[in-house]
């Protein structure tokens, strides 16, 4: 009856989520469509390998990467074959020590069978209900232009409801392709629309839904921390039956501390080198439990499916009371991992991550578990005081390769968790809540392998501490189950967010959604705070820390760029100056790194009073970030032009996704160069320009900007030709422009229409003469102090905090790879 009853409950909810979404359209067939008949029918061969080429990179970058694993069920099979090894390994390791923690203390083992088989009834419930009704079917729809995880959840509700603590957002955003997913045209329902009024009125509303984000990205970092510990040292638990209690505690930690140090030390390689061995070892791994479970269910118990009944949960809870709920802090470990199925989303596609866990991994647990059980319910005393854990129930000569498998499983397992708490970083450090780091790209080919130096070895620190601390796996699972239960509860309320504001849902399915999952995961969570002592206080403790880093860095930056909004200089004063702006003009590029999107920042007059001197065509320069996953090379550069055509002034904000790679110095160089003079071409006398125009305003300066194409994105816009790039004919409709037949270091390809006047072809001509004399990036280098009357709080917060803080980070244009050589820092104070 309680089947039927929970059947009745899910069937609706799962049919109103699918019929709430429609399938995605493709955008692949319209890419193809841009590229290969966006040209003339004469496209010469070279013009349509740029084609190819830029159509692959934009593929390795992920750009609307599940729309294009949808075409093909071969291509959908694959990815499910490659998900094993990158989703699933810390999911398919759990049963190592899920019966050895839930039996760890709380609860007993009796002749009764009740406490396994109302053990063995949670497991399957909850894995029923979490990974495969929750995950599965509703929260992977929540995909975020293709990106999975809780700052993709955050991303969608603040373009959907304005509460983006990204100070520096444009109207001209919301135009990005990306900016809205393809959900149903329908409007907000009543209560939706108050709810929605409401988030954007209230700060205090804003900043809770942030930190709420923020707690659930620090404990994905906690369980980097524990995960590998965890999964590492059970695997290793399996030399306890091979030789005497009091010596194999002695020997497991010293191998698995051995094994945790070369898995940190090997992060710099990246997984793409031995990322193809990842599945086939998860693989055999899941078939090994498998099918040693099925063995254990014919020989020892073929009657034990009979416990799958959730009459036998309230049985046995009915039996060990307050035990049985401290034990379901052991039984959610069953479920860790769950939550990578919607992190990775963005390397895979819903459909391949449903097909792995439907098919594959979802019934190689469960036969692991019955196995599990069913080799219990026959053993009730077990010899050398091994009790209930994972090897006993292996045959004895299949112990030593299970043993082998488990730990390469365990590796595999604990590297899916530790690459994915460097992406949750970088998330966190693109929306500016996370000190800048150094982000490695560790390959060319594949889109989001990265390697991050200082947290791999604070990770690998703080993973050892933990391994040698507690030396049993009853207080790493305790820690490892809250920080577990922590980020499922924070997805459950961002999703009802999502259901409301995002798919435009009845406030009622939102509110089943969190009564439903909520009811659950609450459970867990209760019982795995109440072992705060043993063990479940140090996710809390690593969450405070990273949670004060990020709120200090954040504060620290919002404040920073309130004082630059406060003190930018108007546009008028810039202008006021007359074209050479009452300066020496010297030959080259000046860019002006700043975040302001409008305006004039206060270190180029202060840099202009001491050093009366600047270059010929000067650029403001703004690198931001916006809350989307990928911001597409056509749509990333904004420019626009600061004053008359004759004053040589540009301004150029470049937008980056949370998820995008930045190019290197000479590309971004390259691609910011054309960008301008693309901007210069398509002007008709210096008047506004015509076409894709956004307005750019933000405050009082009244600027009207251009989204521009780079040579990577049109090949029909301008393109820089070198000295020794002549080996190939120009493709026809292209005029080449040798505007300055002397120095023939740096030419302009500009088409031939439209037809430029003779300012612009000036105009032009210093641009290219410009950049033949050399770039310089004009810096400010930040004091940031607390000025005065600021309370004592604020002075520690400011003052020790953020500035130690800033003092080592990376700087804001690390992430360009600026040369240091054409580098020159402005150094300011700013009192906050």
């Amino acid at each position: 009856m309680l089947v039927q009853v929970l059947w009745w409950v899910s069937s609706p909810i799962i049919n109103l989520f699918n019929s709430s979404l429609p399938p995605f359209q493709s955008r692949f067939s319209h890419s193809l469509t841009v590229y290969f008949n966006g040209s003339s029918p004469n496209q010469d061969k070279a013009a349509i390998f740029i084609q190819l080429t830029q159509l692959i990179m934009d593929l390795e970058n992920g750009f609307h990467h599940n729309h294009l694993k949808k075409q093909s069920w071969p291509t959908v099979l694959t990815l499910a074959y490659q998900s094993l090894g990158v989703v699933y390994g810390d999911l398919s390791t759990s049963p190592l020590y899920v019966f050895k923690s839930t039996f760890a203390e709380d609860i007993e083992h009796s002749e009764t069978n009740e406490e396994i088989f109302g053990a063995l009834s949670f497991i399957f419930w909850t894995l029923t209900l979490v990974p495969l009704l929750k995950y599965v079917f509703i929260v992977l729809k929540a995909d975020d232009n293709g990106e999975g995880g809780t700052f993709a959840l955050y991303s969608l509700l603040c373009r959907h409801a304005r509460v983006s603590s990204l100070p520096n957002c444009q109207l001209a955003d919301e135009e990005l392709s990306s900016y809205k997913n393809e959900t149903p045209n329908l409007a907000l329902t009543s209560v939706g629309s108050r709810l929605k009024s409401t988030l954007e009125k209230y700060r205090v509303l804003q900043r809770f839904l942030l930190v709420l984000a923020l707690v659930g990205a620090c404990m994905v970092i906690g369980d980097g921390v524990l995960t590998p510990a965890l999964s590492v040292f059970s695997a290793v638990s399996g030399v306890e039956l091979a030789m005497a209690k009091e010596h194999h505690k002695y020997v497991e930690v010293p191998v698995a501390c051995i094994i945790l140090i070369a898995l940190f030390a090997l992060q710099h390689y990246g997984t793409h080198r031995v990322g193809h061995l990842f599945a086939p070892v998860i693989i055999l791994w899941l078939l090994s439990i498998s099918s040693i479970g099925l063995y254990n269910i014919i020989h020892w118990n073929p009657h034990i499916y009979k416990a799958l009944s959730p009459v036998h949960m309230y049985k046995f809870l009915k039996k060990t009371q307050t035990g049985g709920w401290k034990s379901l802090g052991g039984i959610l470990l069953c479920i860790t991992g769950s939550e990578a199925m919607f992190a990775d989303l963005g390397h895979f596609s819903q459909l391949s991550i449903q097909i792995a866990f439907t098919s594959f991994v979802y019934p190689s647990l469960i036969l692991a578990y019955m196995g599990q059980a069913a080799y219990l319910s026959q053993h009730h005393v077990i010899e050398n005081d091994y009790q209930v854990g994972f090897y006993i129930s292996v045959p004895k000569n299949l112990r030593v390769p299970v043993l082998l498998i488990a730990i390469l499983a365990a590796v595999v397992g604990s590297q899916a968790i530790i690459s994915g708490s460097f992406s949750i970083i970088k998330q966190c450090s693109s929306l500016g809540c996370f000190p800048r780091v150094k982000i490695v790209h560790t390959s060319s080919k594949f889109h989001g392998q990265i390697y991050i130096p200082e947290i791999n070895w604070i990770l690998m620190t703080l993973c050892l501490a933990v391994t040698i601390g507690f030396r049993d796996t009853k207080r790493m699972g305790n820690a490892s189950g809250l920080a577990v239960i922590t980020v499922m509860l924070v997805t459950t309320c961002l999703m009802s967010l999502i259901i409301v504001l995002c798919w435009h849902q009845s406030v009622f399915l939102a509110i089943g959604f969190v009564v439903f999952f909520g009811m659950i995961e609450a459970l867990y969570f209760s019982a795995s705070l109440v072992k705060f002592l043993e063990g479940a206080w140090v996710p809390i403790a690593l969450s405070l820390i990273f949670m004060l880093v990020m709120y200090v860095w954040h504060y620290g930056t919002i404040k920073k760029y309130e004082f630059d909004v406060q003190n930018k200089v108007s546009v008028d004063w810039l202008l006021s100056l007359g074209p050479t702006l009452g300066i020496v003009r010297v030959p080259g590029i000046g860019l002006v790194h700043t975040e302001l999107v409008s305006g004039i920042p206060a270190i180029f007059s202060h840099f202009v009073t001491n050093l009366p001197a600047f270059h010929q065509v000067l650029i403001f320069l703004c690198v931001k970030s916006v809350p989307v996953p990928h911001v597409r090379p056509e749509e990333r550069f904004l420019v626009g032009r600061i004053g008359p055509r004759e004053y040589r002034v540009y301004r150029c904000i470049v937008r980056y996704g949370y998820r995008d790679v930045h190019k290197d110095d000479v590309e971004f160089e390259k691609d910011l160069v054309c960008s301008i003079a693309e901007f210069i071409r398509k002007q008709k006398d210096g008047s506004t320009p015509d076409g894709n125009c956004v307005d750019g305003k933000v405050g009082n300066d009244d600027e009207v900007m251009r989204v521009v194409g780079t040579p990577s994105s049109h090949l029909k816009g301008v393109e820089i030709r070198m000295d020794g790039q002549d080996g190939y004919d120009e493709p026809d409709g292209v005029e080449v422009q040798e505007i300055n037949p002397v120095k023939k270091r740096v030419r302009f390809m500009v088409p031939e229409s439209p037809e430029m006047d003779d300012g612009s072809r000036a105009e032009l001509r210093d641009l290219m003469e410009a950049r033949e004399a050399g770039v310089a990036y004009i810096l400010g280098h930040s004091y940031v102090k607390a000025k005065q009357g600021s309370s004592f709080v604020k002075k520690i917060v400011i003052n020790l905090g953020y500035e130690l803080l800033r003092r080592n980070s990376r700087p804001s244009t690390d992430a360009l790879t600026v040369p240091h050589a054409s580098t020159l820092e402005v150094g300011m104070v700013y009192h906050v």
